[in-house]
């Protein structure tokens, strides 16, 4: 297994635009990006931490995710995954630490800034409305209206825009005037990261898009997620509890231990027995720790 990327340190004296002398800052961030082994990276971080209160949950997180890559986050409960996706995508405001869309640092205020840089998130409650349509769930928010005083729906544009692209990403539904609620659950998911993709979002973020589904639903999920990934170039972040899923799913885990990125591996240099070890070692290592705290 290969140990994580070594970090550079950013220089906080970061030059005006347009300076054509290449700061410390920068040089720094070239040299990571080159030790990534190429410049097609379309995220990463480095440095962020956050805190709720006196509890630290992130501690300097360094990510990098590269254009078409899905990459799985792996770690126990309260590890900071999903504080991290929700940073990530603009619902939390990290306390430290710079953000880099396409090389370029990013500050969010909102989840509709994330969105601007074509970020996406994909929540295990899917954030669909079962009693609205396919087509009424894939332009919820996004309605495509005709000209006038009324600002009429233009449903007719927004069915044949909505079969158009499940066709294009392989993903069967009986009809896009179906209801959500009718739907099984990985057609649900199915839709929900159509949803994602429909306006061009270029990352997704995906919180257990596996869970509670059965082998034939995983798959058409998983089908989908890859057809995205390296058809369209989409690239991915998941959080997955289920190991066998990231590596059906992942080209490279990240694992997260008390806040810190510990180990970056891509998923052919590992296996779920050498991942499961390791991640049982540092649960007995943490069981450990705790006893003697209470000894002393």
């Amino acid at each position: 297994m290969n140990d994580a990327q070594p970090e550079v340190a950013a220089d906080p004296g970061d030059g005006p635009p347009g300076n054509a002398a290449v700061s410390e800052t920068d040089a720094g961030r070239v040299a990571r990006l080159d030790s990534l082994g190429d410049r097609d990276v379309i995220l990463h971080t480095e440095g962020i931490t956050k805190g709720f209160g006196a509890l630290l949950v992130l501690r300097g997180i360094d990510i990098h995710l590269r254009r078409g890559e899905v990459l799985g986050l792996v770690g126990d409960n309260g590890c900071g995954k999903s504080t991290l996706v929700k940073i990530l995508c603009g619902f939390h405001r990290q306390d430290e630490g710079e953000i880099f869309v396409e090389g370029e640092q990013v500050a969010f205020h909102s989840v509709k800034d994330a969105r601007q840089h074509g970020i996406e998130t994909v929540y295990q409650d899917l954030a669909l409305i079962p009693a609205l349509s396919v087509y009424q769930n894939l332009f919820l928010n996004r309605e495509i209206t005709r000209f006038g005083p009324l600002r009429w729906l233009s449903n007719k544009k927004m069915r044949q825009m909505a079969r158009q692209y499940l066709d294009d990403i392989k993903v069967q539904v009986s009809s896009v005037d179906a209801l959500v609620e009718s739907m099984s659950g990985g057609q649900r998911q199915a839709v929900a990261l159509a949803r994602a993709t429909v306006q061009e979002s270029k990352i997704l973020l995906l919180d257990e898009p596996l869970a509670a589904m059965g082998a034939k639903e995983s798959a058409l999920v998983i089908d989908l997620v890859k057809d995205l990934s390296h058809n369209r170039g989409v690239s991915m972040i998941i959080i997955d509890h289920n190991y066998q899923h990231l590596f059906e799913l992942c080209d490279r885990l990240n694992v997260l231990q008390e806040g810190r990125i510990s180990l970056d591996l891509r998923v052919e240099d590992t296996t779920m027995e050498e991942l499961t070890a390791l991640m049982v070692a540092e649960y007995r290592r943490r069981i450990m720790l705790g006893h003697q705290e209470l000894r002393v």
